[in-house]
């Protein structure tokens, strides 16, 4: 399996670092030694909406030929979303199986069309904003329509990713995951 995970200025560090985490120890806990991720991004250089610096391993390339796409959200997005460069990149990630958001990052999603007809949701003071997007918004930590998953607000990311891990790879390794990162909440859908 291949994720992409896509970074931007001005996103939430923790919404990417929040699914990261959980995804990636399908590897580094030995369970999954074949999976393999990429940090991408449109720029060579991104800040989160704090400053934090992020450096990309891949700039610009298409993102066709991962099975999972991760988007955080952040307030960078609702400038990206108008964005045609950013957004024609972001398209070419419509042949991915699995695409998933946390928080504000629906709203890309939505911007490149892979939410129309779908359920999704997003942080509540970006719900309103997300409903020109898709079929229905609904106010729950995490949606899943199929191929296409998004998160709530920025800490459902956690929630978000060890909830992908169980879908993956099974309930018992996401507890192992769950028990490894000391994160004693069980999320309710």
């Amino acid at each position: 399996m291949r994720i992409a995970f896509v970074i931007f200025n001005k996103m939430t560090a923790l919404d990417f670092i929040g699914i990261y985490d959980p995804l990636t120890r399908l590897r580094s806990m030995g369970f999954w030694p074949d999976l393999e991720w990429d940090v991408c991004a449109y720029t060579e250089q991104v800040q989160d909406d704090r400053g934090l610096g992020f450096v990309p391993a891949k700039v610009g390339h298409p993102l066709e030929g991962y099975d999972l796409l991760v988007v955080p959200g952040g307030y960078g997005t609702r400038e990206l979303q108008s964005e045609a460069s950013f957004m024609s990149w972001l398209q070419t990630a419509a042949g991915c199986p699995l695409k998933v958001s946390v928080c504000s990052g629906s709203l890309l999603l939505g911007a490149a069309g892979f939410l129309e007809g779908k359920r999704a949701t997003s942080h509540r003071d970006a719900q309103a904003d997300l409903a020109p997007y898709c079929a229905e918004v609904l106010d729950k930590r995490v949606v899943d329509d199929g191929d296409v998953i998004t998160a709530r607000g920025v800490t459902s990311g956690l929630d978000l990713g060890l909830y992908l891990v169980e879908k993956l790879a099974g309930r018992e390794i996401k507890q192992q995951i769950q028990r490894q990162m000391d994160y004693p909440y069980e999320m309710q859908l």
